[in-house]
């Protein structure tokens, strides 16, 4: 049976609980990841009849073998000296510095400690989930994934300091399609270099944006950090990546003869104002020619991490690198490579990012694209201010789908788009009022624009023409709505010819706004009857990230003629479906077909004792096919129900009402059926108390009702279960297609869409009263108001003896 992705992850992540106690995130990880690396090369190359796997596993030396050490008292040492050890003999490009100590007691622990550690975490290894014999990461990128999942996390973990080896995701996807690769471009002959690489996850990236095997080469300073590079370029199956320590700047090990290795695209998010570049390097007598453009200064290395990307790329390289905002503006040394910079053309483009996207630093960043090809012609740069495209995730902020795919669409196409991009020609940059500083903001004003209170509407009421033409996006779309509500008062202003209250219906019931609705909504119907078939036809084996691809590209293409409707917004809706059902949903038919088996749910407590919690369907759960097949059984069993809730409310008032020191129930310890029958029989005969004995029968009454409809509930919710439960069994692929597809993918992108299009109406509403509510009351009235209560007040005061004047 397949796992879901997410269960994956989160069994992944399970593991790290395992090694957790006192030690720190970023050396923890290194276990857990070496872990994911021993596991995976074990499935997948240690029975390899490939003439010369990519990854070399000595007799002795894989996962099983690890297994059978599980519980020894030198499970540590024999780890190192059994399992790493031969792999590194046999494989020349694996160092031992790649691999944590697994017989560390500073960090495993002592003795018992150390081997009860070691043998939970291989445990979690051999999880029926973790096989990846089926090398199912072939053709998708489940382990990659996982991979980039746990680096994501421990990046987050890690703190300020340490959570530098990983480039968010987000960014690294702009990267790579910013700088212009992909498979129409591209073949094994293909180099990337990224020099400051951390994990290799920007030039993986990279990788796949390029669709094909391309030549992949990084340097890394930290030497565990280029163990971990290596382990996901081998998970990610790119086995023949050359990942190389040592510090880049000082000694780059990418070299032609004496010269620097030029590539034909290059990636790199460096550290971020590195003040100590220029150790064991003398900028002046560089051997290799970076810093012909000047020299930066001492305490700040990101230009010469930018002229050493410049000095690596072909005559016709791309490269794109993450940057600090401040080598956009910051004067004397950096001012002077800047103008070099600009005049000779390599710099194609500028992207501001949002602050506070990465795990070593909250200070907002750009990216820089540079382009080598046809730089000499080159008469602008495009610049991108997409710093306010993100959504808060903890306590820091992310890049969604929809901000990714718009920066780069601005970006490709070079066209103005207002407040957000434009191609800023050379000569703007080099005028004598902006002198080569490339603040975003000196070329693209992203700030909203001012909400101007108007005087004469404050003094005499009305709501001005500027505020209602400011709305003409509406009105272009429904014209008359603005007619009905609003009547001219005198020149310059209108009134608002409807209650405040009764706005919002006024627009959805204009048939204007009804016949947008019914366009953006006949949108997406055209959308869903084009890809039925592509989401019928989807089967075992096949992609489930280009299946979402040709879904989602083809949806915004469908929304961007269409006014008002944020186009982006609605690639939004599905992309964050895709994360959350249905990208599940893809992989779990991806590696099974079309299965969807009602399977018990057992759980095991800490004492092994097995619990049922009942069954339940990934792929379909038992909601969508009762709705389907049982629709009257659930009517019946909702109107029970709604009746058990009545009665049992009935009863919490009762008790509430009568439960004081004079109650009726005020005499019971504990108010259940027995104590209320027995007081029931002590007071029948006494005439004084036939109001508490008319309160104690309602009681009883209303308790046996109660307990009836318990009952009816229970049997009429088993009986439901148990018919949806056989159900599934008499499913064939078509109606399992049709229910999964309809009723649960289809039916909630509806919903969604349905949310967009009422925001459409909500944002015009809330305008319209914020307008009317502000000058609903001119200065004359609130005038008259003051003096009305003023007299009031003082009539009061005469009233009690007191002059006021």
């Amino acid at each position: 049976m397949a796992i879901k992705k997410s269960d994956l992850y989160s069994s992944l992540w399970a593991s790290c609980d395992e090694l957790r106690g006192g030690m720190d995130a970023s050396q923890y990880k290194d276990y857990v990841l070496f872990m994911l690396f021993i596991k995976y090369i074990s499935d997948k190359y240690a029975n390899s009849d490939d003439f010369a796997p990519p990854v070399v596993i000595p007799k002795g030396a894989s996962f099983p073998d690890m297994v059978a050490l599980k519980g020894k008292g030198d499970i540590g040492d024999k780890i190192n000296t059994q399992i790493i050890q031969p792999l590194i003999d046999a494989n020349a490009r694996l160092a031992r510095s790649d691999f944590p100590d697994f017989n560390d007691p500073n960090k495993l622990g002592q003795g018992k400690e150390m081997v009860d550690r070691l043998t939970n975490l291989v445990a979690i290894f051999q999880k029926p989930e973790l096989d990846f014999s089926d090398n199912r990461a072939e053709h998708d990128d489940i382990l990659g994934d996982a991979y980039e999942y746990l680096m994501r996390h421990f990046a987050t973990e890690s703190g300020k300091s340490k959570g530098q080896f990983y480039t968010p995701s987000e960014v690294s996807r702009v990267i790579a399609k910013v700088i212009g690769i992909g498979p129409h471009n591209t073949r094994a002959s293909t180099t990337a270099y990224d020099p400051t690489c951390g994990s290799g996850s920007l030039l993986l990236k990279v990788a796949a944006e390029a669709g094909n095997k391309i030549t992949l080469e990084g340097q890394e300073k930290d030497v565990t950090t280029a163990g971990l590079a290596r382990m996901n370029m081998i998970l990610h199956d790119f086995p023949t990546a050359n990942i190389l320590s040592g510090n880049t700047l000082s000694n780059p090990k990418f070299l032609d003869g004496q010269q620097l290795r030029a590539y034909d695209y290059v990636v790199a998010n460096p550290p971020f104002s590195d003040k100590a570049w220029s150790t064991g390097l003398t900028p002046a007598n560089d051997p290799f020619q970076r810093f012909t453009w000047g020299e930066p200064p001492t305490k700040q290395g990101d230009y010469a991490y930018l002229l050493h990307i410049i000095r690596s790329m072909k005559a016709n390289g791309k490269a794109a690198c993450i940057l600090p905002h401040g080598v956009l503006f910051r004067g004397n040394a950096e001012a002077v490579i800047r103008k070099q910079l600009v005049t000779s053309g390599i710099l194609k483009g500028i992207i501001g990012l949002p602050a506070n996207l990465f795990y070593g630093t909250g200070i907002p960043a750009c990216i820089l694209v540079l382009d080598k090809e046809n730089a000499t012609a080159r008469k602008g740069v495009m610049m991108v201010d997409a710093s306010k495209g993100f959504i808060k995730d903890g306590n820091k902020n992310r890049l969604r789908e929809q901000d990714i795919h718009r920066m780069v669409d601005a970006f490709r196409k070079g066209e103005d788009v207002a407040g957000y991009a434009r191609l800023v020609p050379l000569d703007e940059m080099a005028s004598d009022k902006n002198d080569y500083n490339l603040n975003l903001p000196r070329y693209i004003d992203s700030s909203e624009p001012e909400d101007i209170q108007d005087l004469t509407a404050h003094l005499q009421g009305g709501i001005t023409t500027r505020d209602l033409d400011a709305l003409a996006a509406y009105w272009q779309v429904m014209p008359s709505v603005r007619a009905t509500l609003f009547k001219p008062l005198r020149p310059g202003y209108s009134q608002l010819q409807q209650p405040i209250a009764e706005v919002k219906a006024v627009i959805l019931g204009h048939a204007e706004f009804t016949a947008f609705h019914a366009q953006a909504t006949s949108l997406f119907d055209d959308w869903r009857t084009r890809h039925t078939p592509r989401l019928m036809a989807f089967k075992k084996g096949d992609q489930p990230k280009a299946l979402v691809e040709a879904l989602a590209e083809d949806l915004l293409a469908s929304f961007k003629p269409a006014p008002l409707v944020d186009a982006y917004a609605v690639y939004q809706q599905l992309m964050d479906y895709w994360a959350e059902t249905m990208q599940d949903d893809a992989y779990l038919i991806a590696l099974d077909g079309w299965v969807a088996k009602a399977q018990r749910v057992v759980e095991t407590d800490k004492k092994g004792k097995q619990k049922d919690k009942g069954w339940a369907c990934d792929l379909l759960p038992k909601p969508y096919v009762v709705a389907r097949y049982f629709a009257a059984e659930q009517t019946a069993l909702d109107a029970k129900q709604a009746a058990l809730d009545a009665v049992s409310s009935q009863l919490a008032e009762l008790e509430e009402e009568h439960s004081g020191d004079e109650g009726a129930f005020a005499s019971l310890d504990k108010v259940n059926a027995a104590s209320v029958k027995e007081r029931i029989k002590e007071v029948a005969a006494d005439p004084e108390a036939a109001d508490e004995l008319k309160v104690l029968k309602q009681w009883l009454t209303l308790s046996t009702e109660e307990a009836a409809l318990k009952k009816a509930v229970k049997e009429l919710d088993a009986q439901l279960d148990r018919q949806a439960f056989e159900q599934y069994a008499r499913l064939s692929l078509v109606e399992i297609q049709v229910l999964t597809i309809h009723d649960k993918w289809l039916a909630r992108l509806g919903q969604d869409l349905q949310a967009e299009l009422d925001r459409v109406s909500q944002t015009l509403t809330r305008r319209i009263r914020e307008l009317a509510e502000r000058y609903a009351t001119p200065l004359p009235a609130l005038s008259d108001e003051v003096e009305a209560l003023t007299a009031k007040v003082g009539e009061h005061l005469k009233k009690m003896g007191v002059v006021w004047h």
